[in-house]
């Protein structure tokens, strides 16, 4: 797993310091030079959508690293899924 953990923090995407919950919609604010609020008032809508955006905000929270390049999978998983 350790590849995979080295990929996501390779991606230039990091969970913002601009967070109201778990940062995904900061980071990507911050990645493209977008206002916070409208990334916010994006993903609200796609939460509108049936799966979509939940699955996609669910997927995001779990892969993208924070800002000190931990990962929230890695650490649900433990280390005994490290090689």
């Amino acid at each position: 797993m350790e590849p995979v953990y080295d990929s996501l923090r390779a991606l230039p995407f990091r969970r913002g310091p601009e967070r109201w919950l778990g940062g995904v919609c900061g980071g990507v604010a911050a990645k493209f030079g977008l206002n916070p609020l409208l990334v916010r008032l994006l993903m609200l809508i796609a939460f509108a959508l049936p799966v979509i955006g939940w699955v996609t905000y669910l997927v995001a929270w779990l892969v993208l690293p924070w800002q000190d390049n931990s990962i929230p999978l890695e650490r649900v998983l433990g280390p005994g899924m490290r090689r």
